[in-house]
This record gives structure tokens, sequence and C-alpha cells, in this order.
């Protein structure tokens, strides 16, 4: 059901998605994609909050409120996150 319900929201917030994604590319930002803002939204911004529970004009403040710093600094550290893992680093003095 969460995804179901994860997918309408979706679709009725495409328009603010869309603008947020062109104020991105405005700025020079290419390679961030709604898939990366919404999987930031739902990790960070919703992460204790159920989505179903949000009204509509709060997922639209909320995704158009996202900055770019905010989305950079979480997908630098979910790079982080698969790159550790894919090596098998137990900790940071690993990589030292």
């Amino acid at each position: 059901m969460g995804q179901a319900v994860s997918r309408t929201s979706r679709r009725l917030v495409e328009p603010a998605m869309r603008s947020k994604m062109e104020e991105f590319r405005l700025f020079g930002y290419e390679e961030v994609t709604e898939e990366i803002v919404w999987q930031f939204l739902q990790q960070k911004k919703w992460k204790n909050r159920k989505i179903e529970e949000l009204k509509l004009y709060e997922l639209v403040n909320d995704i158009l409120a996202v900055k770019i710093s905010e989305v950079m600094n979480f997908m630098t550290i979910e790079v982080f996150k698969n790159d550790r893992s894919k090596k098998g680093l137990e900790d940071i003095s690993d990589l030292l």
C-alpha cells in the first residue's frame, strides 16, 4: 500500500517537482534527477513521517523548499555509503 500511495503522491506533485528540476538545471546541476530528489525527501525530510499522512500543500512546500546543497550533501553521503559497503570497510580508519 505504501508504494501505491507514494506513486499517487508523486503524480500529484509532478508540477512542483518539474519546477524544482528546472531550477536546478538553471543553476547547472543537470546530474540531479527527480528520483534523487524524491529519495532525499523520503529519507531525510519525511524520514519520521508517513507520506500518506502528509497534506498535498506540505508535499509541494517541501519540494519547493529543497536546496541544492541539501541534495548534493545527500548524494555525497549516499555515494560514500555505497562505496564503503562495496569495499567492506569497517570504519573510517580503513580509508587512511
